[in-house]
């Protein structure tokens, strides 16, 4: 579901795109169009949205995605790959990077300086991490260990690295970020990092946990501050990553494989042992 690839063939409505275009697909191919979200381009969140791989299109046929020879899409389901952005720069964006990317936008250009938290350190954190820093934000990684205290700081120029489990340091921290983007997919504790957010600060998930989370809402009462989430991003959204990505000259941190190579990448995931994506290319695979 995070697709890049090169326009074959178009339709004789197609006023977007043209044969030879560099193009990206990300995690819908399709949604009813008519919804007061799709019409107010938040397409991400219309009822009858169609995600582009392991879904059922609307003739009944399976839809396969990236791992397809061809795809047929929608024109307002594709976006241009800018011509400074190679190809497997550009593919994690289009599902990680505009997860990030959509509920950040709301404190770019701000008057003020920007206190942000990023918790978790993977293959949506990195790339939050990444985006807030080119938006000008001073960044803090929150982790549980330190195991990626020299990645965070070094690699990819966080401000500061929080270890949640040091009591000392998390008190120390108490009130000082304007928002934290919670991109962790699994269970974990929320207030101690409500306790960080500022008055007004706002706690954003991305992350699905895999079992209810629970807290005690005295903090954001005390605290004027509100727990939201986000999903995915607009395609109007997701250009403009690609464009920032672009102008920013930022890199993407991956490793590019191909499909002979894909069970061992199944392992390492497993192991946690990627930094930070993996990207398939599927064109320069051998099938035989």
């Amino acid at each position: 579901h995070e697709v890049v690839g090169e326009v074959v063939e178009v339709g004789s409505e197609v006023n977007k795109f043209k044969l030879g275009d560099k193009v990206g697909v990300g995690c819908l191919i399709s949604s009813c169009g008519k919804c007061l979200s799709c019409n107010s381009n938040n397409e991400q969140y219309c009822n009858q949205r169609v995600f582009t791989y392991g879904a059922v299109n609307k003739d009944g046929t399976p839809i396969h995605g990236g791992f397809s020879s061809a795809m047929v899409v929608h024109q307002k389901f594709v976006v241009q790959i800018p011509e400074k952005l190679a190809p497997e720069q550009a593919a994690p964006l289009l599902c990680a990077g505009v997860t990030a990317y959509s509920p950040l936008k709301q404190f770019n250009n701000s008057d003020k300086a920007i206190k942000a938290g990023i918790l978790g350190l993977g293959g949506v954190g990195h790339l939050a991490v990444l985006i807030a820093k080119a938006m000008g934000h001073h960044v803090t990684v929150i982790s549980s260990s330190e195991k990626k205290k020299v990645e965070a700081l070094e690699h990819l120029q966080a401000d500061a690295f929080l270890v949640s489990s040091n009591a000392a340091e998390m008190e120390g921290a108490a009130a000082s970020l304007d928002y934290i983007l919670d991109t962790v997919p699994a269970f974990h504790s929320l207030e101690p990092y409500i306790s960080l957010l500022k008055a007004g600060g706002k706690l954003i998930f991305v992350g699905v946990s895999t079992k209810p989370l629970h807290f005690n809402n005295d903090e954001l009462i005390l605290g004027n501050k509100s727990l939201t989430g986000s999903f995915i991003g607009s395609m109007e959204e997701t250009q403009e990553l690609l464009d920032f990505w672009a102008e920013k000259g930022l890199n993407t941190m991956i490793e590019v494989v191909k499909m002979d190579y894909i069970n061992k990448a199944f392992e390492r995931l497993e192991r946690n042992d990627v930094r930070y994506r993996f990207v398939l290319e599927v064109a320069g695979s051998n099938f035989e």
